[in-house]
Parts: C-alpha cells; sequence; structure tokens
C-alpha cells in the first residue's frame, strides 16, 4: 500500500489551469507544480501567465498560453499546446469567471439592479464562466480517454449552493449594490455540468469534480468583510492560499474514490 503522502504526487503529469494567472488560478498553478506536475497557465491575460511560468520554471515545468475559453478553436489550441509541449493532459482545473470585482469593464456589475440588468453582460458572463468550461472539457476529454485516464475539477461557488445575501453588499454610506444574477446561475450550473460529465464518463477513466469556495479576501472594503465574516462559522473570508490544498486533492490520487462530488471549502456559511 502506497505511503498516503505519495497519493499526492502529480511527478509525470500534465496539468491545465484556465483562469490560471487568476487570484486563485495562481494558487493553483503554484500548487500543481509544486506537486510535480507541468503546468499549462492558460489565461486571457498572457503577459501575466508568462510572468507566473517564468517564475515556475524556475524550479519546475511551466507553459504560459494565451485562450479565450469562449471560442472553440482557442480552447483546443490550449488542449493541443499541452500535448504538443508536454506529451499528455491529466488534469484540468476550469478556474477562468468574470466576477464584477474582478472584471469591472463587464456592464452590470454590482451598481445594477436585476430588474434593469443588461442581457448582453449576462450572456458574455455565462459564456465564460459555463461555455468555457464545457468547451474546456470538450478538448481535454478526448487526450485523456487516449491514454486512459483523467481529471477534471470545476472551480464553483457557494452562490452555486445559496442565493447571494444581498444585504452584505449594501453599504449604507454607498449607493445601492447586488451581487448580479449571473455568478449564481453559471456557478450552479458549473455543478450540474459537473455531475453530467462525470456520470457521462463513469467507467471510463475520467473523474470529474468540483471544489466550491467561499468568499476569498482580495482587499475588500471593511463594511464587506464585516458583514460577510459575521455569516460564516469561522468568522472570517478565506485567504487565497487556503483553497490550494483542497484543489491538489481533488486533481491527485488522493481523491480517486471521488467523482460526481463537490468539496464545499468556505468556512463554515453553507453550513448554518
Amino acid at each position: 500500500m502506497a505511503h498516503v503522502m505519495e497519493r499526492f504526487n502529480l511527478d509525470g503529469r500534465v496539468a491545465v489551469v484556465t483562469g490560471g494567472a487568476g487570484l486563485l488560478g495562481r494558487g493553483f498553478c503554484r500548487t500543481l507544480a509544486e506537486a510535480g506536475a507541468a503546468v499549462v497557465i492558460a489565461d486571457r491575460n498572457k503577459s501575466e501567465a508568462e510572468k507566473l511560468a517564468a517564475e515556475i520554471s524556475q524550479t519546475g515545468q511551466a507553459l504560459a498560453v494565451e485562450v479565450n475559453v469562449t471560442q472553440p478553436d482557442s480552447v483546443r489550441a490550449m488542449a493541443a499546446a499541452a500535448k504538443e509541449t508536454f506529451g499528455r493532459l491529466d488534469v484540468l482545473v476550469c478556474s477562468a469567471a468574470l466576477d464584477p470585482k474582478f472584471d469591472p469593464h463587464l456592464g452590470g456589475g454590482y451598481e445594477q439592479d436585476f430588474e434593469h440588468f443588461p442581457l448582453e453582460s449576462w450572456r458574455q458572463a455565462l459564456d465564460v464562466n459555463l461555455t468555457g468550461a464545457f468547451l474546456s472539457a470538450q478538448a481535454a476529454a478526448p487526450l485523456m480517454l487516449e491514454q486512459g485516464g483523467g481529471v477534471m475539477v470545476m472551480i464553483a461557488s457557494i452562490y452555486g449552493l445559496s442565493g447571494p445575501d444581498q444585504r452584505i453588499y449594501r453599504d449604507p454610506h454607498k449607493p445601492p449594490q447586488y451581487k448580479p444574477a449571473y455568478y449564481p446561475a453559471s456557478k450552479a450550473g458549473l455543478l450540474g455540468l459537473m455531475r453530467y460529465l462525470a456520470a457521462y464518463y463513469a467507467g471510463r477513466g475520467i473523474r470529474v469534480n468540483a471544489l466550491t469556495p467561499g468568499g476569498v479576501f482580495n482587499d475588500h472594503d471593511a463594511f464587506f468583510e464585516r458583514e460577510y465574516s459575521a455569516r460564516t462559522m469561522l468568522g472570517r473570508m478565506a485567504d487565497k492560499d487556503e483553497m490550494n490544498a483542497a484543489l491538489l486533492f481533488l486533481a491527485s490520487d488522493a481523491s480517486s474514490y471521488m467523482t460526481g462530488s463537490n468539496l464545499v471549502v468556505d468556512g463554515g456559511w453553507t453550513a448554518w
């Protein structure tokens, strides 16, 4: 029987992380590389992906790939780059997503009420958050099937499990703000896609699971941080590095008897 820590080892494996230069994606890429995987950092921001790849390449293997996860040709090129550079594709992490805090250029942000939310913003966000994972899985699956198996991890959200508490966005000293509808809708859809894929590839060597993070602190204002933290059992927001170990668990053989499951790391938000 293998030592338990050996089951987290990813030596010889190749991982693709969409949104790899993002808040959580950066930590995911570093973690997978530390575990021994060659990492493809796939992101729309090529310069940031290249910086991270240069950092990881000092001790491991990494490749930066510019990708638009809403475009089939771009996503197929991403998977092909993994195959051409490293010879295989073992792990797909779907972390690319639009969120109004990180994508203020997207119309219909926190300031927009539901009744007047722009249809184009809704469609654009679903294209990235949900269709992007669909296309990425489509591109990765043939390579995984060809080599006898692989792992997919969908990065969801607590808002895919429960509705946003809009009160925590309404600082009385600021104009009204709202978490937009596309975010919980797309994250709930991602959980449905995960279960579909797990069932579809049952018995064919591909495991598919989801990681559901709670709120991760990223320079939030004091009002939001206080209100959010009060809703969690641990009384605080997550640090961005607190999702990495859970991701490695799902990406490695440590979770070999898991598929179609959702690992919730939310400080107790959804357990009240």
